[in-house]
């Protein structure tokens, strides 16, 4: 099989793994049967656009350097401040905290557990390795609160030592997980599941929208419990998750022009987070093929194109549920002061399979509303407002 990823929310912190055994863990259709919420939810019209309310939060996220988009939470009594990475390629919560003295958490706001009426420690430390680094987390368990959404007794990690690279550089605090049970810390739930047993959610559902033209101030947002149908336009393709670990889903082909390349196929695609990146090819074969379709070709500021040639570039296809959802060469070149590159490199992420990995990033998600579904257990894209 031919293994791609659709990346849907970090950077490319979010290969996030504990290191330690994975476990199955309770799935959100379990969850939601326990509250007795399933049933009536799964005898809905499965297409139908879901209806917001006054349960649902949005929560705005910064745009930085068109690379990163967080947002803000608070943990504790009263209320402290972080600004995290929403992450559909990880599943735990973690944020700096005093008990860290290195300049990489120095630099960053620091949960002060001394200052919180409703903390209680666990004394059980973790090392948390992502795709850029590691670091080690005690855990914890507090409030945490996002816009209207406030969820008691959560488990998170404290952070105790970060490396400055590539901590000390980054511009949020911590990552907020938003993937599976499966591959988060064991015997603890996670804040999506908490959110649904303690019935923060109006729907078993939260999408992300990016501003095609994002500002610092502004990149997009994340809507916690519904989706929002003026963010995007025309019907929601769903694809079914393959396994309930990262958010895989199937892709049929991938086109350059109208050329279809034999890339795609039975394979599995995991959304992953938002880098500046629209795929990220784990082959250098499937790159120089890639690359030489384009007519890129390497240079220190990347893979650069003639800005002149981009209106004639071919458009991206990727087949999904049977649709074709197009990439046009304005959205995946990347002009940068009349320097043009194409949106492309190679991934370090492995494959358990051997076969090609690939993930695709905000480049592709600024082009498409991304909606998670775990009641059905299905990604839906729509094109972006």
């Amino acid at each position: 099989m031919r293994w791609l990823v659709l990346a849907l929310l970090c950077l490319q912190l979010g290969e996030g793994m504990v290191r330690i055994p994975l476990r199955k863990g309770r799935s959100m259709r379990e969850l939601m049967r326990e509250k007795g919420m399933l049933e009536s939810f799964l005898k809905g019209d499965p297409g139908r656009k879901y209806q917001l309310s006054n349960a649902v939060a949005y929560e705005p996220l910064t745009n930085y350097l068109d690379s990163f988009y967080f947002g803000e939470i608070s943990i504790g009594t009263p209320p402290q401040n972080f600004l995290v990475l929403f992450d559909t390629g990880s599943s735990n919560l973690w944020v700096p905290s005093t008990y860290c003295q290195t300049p990489a958490c120095a630099k960053h706001n620091r949960f002060d557990p001394s200052l919180s009426s409703s903390f209680s420690g666990i004394s059980v430390n973790y090392t948390l390795s992502y795709g850029f680094g590691d670091l080690s987390v005690t855990l914890g368990y507090d409030t945490v609160t996002i816009q209207n959404i406030f969820v008691r007794n959560q488990e998170f990690g404290l952070s105790l030592d970060e490396p400055s690279r590539p901590f000390y550089y980054l511009d949020f605090d911590g990552i907020l997980g938003m993937a599976y049970p499966g591959i988060a810390i064991s015997g603890y739930n996670t804040l999506m599941q908490n959110m649904l047993q303690q019935s923060q959610l109006a729907e078993p559902i939260f999408s992300f929208y990016y501003s095609r033209n994002p500002t610092y101030n502004y990149g997009g947002e994340v809507i916690l419990g519904g989706l929002d149908p003026q963010l995007y336009s025309g019907e929601v393709l769903w694809a079914p998750v393959v396994q309930e670990l990262y958010w895989k889903i199937s892709i049929e082909e991938f086109s350059i022009g109208p050329s279809a390349t034999g890339w795609g196929g039975p394979g599995r695609h995991r959304p992953v987070g938002p880098r500046a990146v629209f795929f990220r090819p784990i082959s250098g074969h499937f790159i120089s093929a890639f690359l030489q379709a384009l007519g890129a070709e390497e240079s220190d500021y990347g893979f650069a194109v003639d800005c002149s040639n981009v209106p004639s570039m071919p458009t991206l296809y990727f087949a999904i549920s049977g649709a074709q959802l197009p990439l046009p060469p304005s959205v995946y070149v990347l002009n940068n002061n009349g320097i043009c590159t194409v949106g492309v490199e190679s991934t370090y992420v492995s494959s358990a399979s051997g076969q090609p990995l690939w993930i695709l990033g905000n480049i592709f998600l600024r082009q498409y509303y991304s909606i998670f579904d775990m009641a059905n257990n299905r990604v839906g894209f729509a094109l972006s407002a």
